[in-house]
């Protein structure tokens, strides 16, 4: 766990950032209140935590999922962020698998062209053995011709 509580404080950074998303142009936020914001966001994180927590306890797993989170919102009666974060979540699982699907194909490509490249540089071994073996039987006529 963390050894300070502000350890467990959000970075600024993303606070602001995430602050300046939610508010219209031209509007500021003091640096007490953007503090305040940060210190609740932690709270809530650490709390939807602990319950997420709870449930995968009571599944006997280690291993927090999101089915775990989901639960967490409805037990804290934040309902309406429920399919919200269904929706998020699977816009998330669907660009993951766009990926993995990605990924997959370039190594198969990868694989196809390494094949394809072996497949050329052993033709090209065969060629040269036969123009070897040829160059050898033209010199083998010759040496019978001159005798």
């Amino acid at each position: 766990m963390a050894e300070r509580p502000e350890d467990l404080n959000l970075p600024n950074a993303v606070i602001t950032r995430i602050i300046k998303e939610a508010l219209p142009d031209g509007v500021n936020i003091s640096k007490e209140a953007r503090s305040a914001i940060s210190r609740a966001a932690s709270v809530f994180v650490l709390y939807a935590t602990s319950c997420a927590n709870n449930f995968a306890m009571k599944g006997k797993r280690k291993t927090l999922n999101a089915s775990d989170v989901l639960s967490a919102m409805e037990e804290m009666e934040f309902q309406r962020f429920v399919t919200p974060l269904k929706e998020a979540l699977e816009a998330y699982r669907r660009e993951q698998k766009g990926k993995k699907e990605a990924s997959e194909q370039k190594k198969k490509d990868r694989d196809k062209k390494t094949d394809s490249e072996e497949q050329d540089k052993s033709r090209d071994e065969d060629n040269d053995e036969d123009e070897e073996r040829l160059e050898e039987e033209e010199q083998n006529e010759e040496e019978e011709v001159d005798n």
